[in-house]
């Protein structure tokens, strides 16, 4: 730890360095941005342009602007303000729920009876085939926007290849976004779950000194948060950068009420 090199000592030419580093401590600014830092592992004397560049899948990820001058110039990332990195939970239970909504093990699976069913993946590997991916998708989307599977949890659904994935693993950078209603049933359809309710909780907040209580003692004050409040009541979800591919993202409320109105059937497709 003292030196941050890690190997053992008859390969030092192989050993890993900069593993552990002293935590940068001159304002306060500069501690939070070494604590959000990322590296890239590659050889930092090559001339190779590439690597370095801002690509199209650092959007709301990686910031495009915080990275050091010289060698390690986009090499040495930052991650976005509101991104975070999954710590990772139990895939079995969410295997179990599967099995118990009608998705057959792969052991038992016949190809040439059901050749069209969606295969259903968890953390990469193969379980089982559903013949209702739909279902199985709103069902599973339905559970974790209600706090009961872990808010980390990526649910992707690629129709075109047939495959319905979960991912529960430690490792994937995450970033919060608001939840659209598409409920057909509810008054509130075409619009962000958030209302004035909930942004008058999160000001109430602001009254609230929460800074050394664990969560039960926030829960009893009244405190409402975004971690126990707005992700709790399917307000704003996690979505890792596979299940953004999946989804419909809007950027910004003039694009949500125009989506309203084409579906509507009010504008032009």
């Amino acid at each position: 730890l003292a030196t941050g090199n890690w190997a053992e000592q008859k390969k030092a030419a192989t050993a890993t360095a900069g593993v552990s580093q002293v935590l940068n401590r001159y304002t306060f600014a500069s501690t939070l941005s070494h604590l959000r830092r990322t590296n890239t592992p590659i050889g930092r004397d090559g001339k190779i342009a590439k690597p370095r560049q801002l690509h199209n899948t650092h959007w709301g990820l990686v910031c495009p602007c915080e990275t050091p001058e010289g060698q390690a110039c986009g090499l040495v990332k930052n991650l976005a303000l509101m991104c975070s990195i999954s710590v990772g939970s139990v895939s079995e239970p969410i295997v179990e729920f599967m099995i118990q909504r009608n998705m057959e093990v792969l052991e038992e699976y016949e190809p040439l009876r059901s050749p069209n069913a969606t295969k259903v993946f968890v953390n990469g590997v193969w379980v089982g085939i559903h013949r209702d991916p739909a279902h199985l998708h709103k069902t599973v989307l339905r559970l974790r926007r209600a706090g009961t599977i872990d808010p980390e949890v990526s649910i992707v659904r690629d129709i075109r290849d047939r495959e319905f994935k979960i991912f529960t693993d430690a490792g994937r950078i995450c970033r919060p976004l608001f939840i659209i209603d598409n409920d057909p049933s509810s008054s509130n359809k075409g619009n962000l779950v958030l209302n004035k309710d909930h942004i008058k909780r999160l000001e109430d907040d602001s009254t609230l000194y929460v800074t050394a209580m664990d969560k039960e003692q926030r829960r009893a004050i009244g405190y409402y948060g975004f971690e126990e409040g707005l992700i709790q009541d399917g307000v704003v979800e996690y979505l890792d950068a596979e299940e953004e591919e999946t989804s419909m993202i809007v950027m910004t409320p003039d694009d949500l009420n125009l989506s309203r109105q084409v579906r509507a059937g009010q504008l032009p497709v």
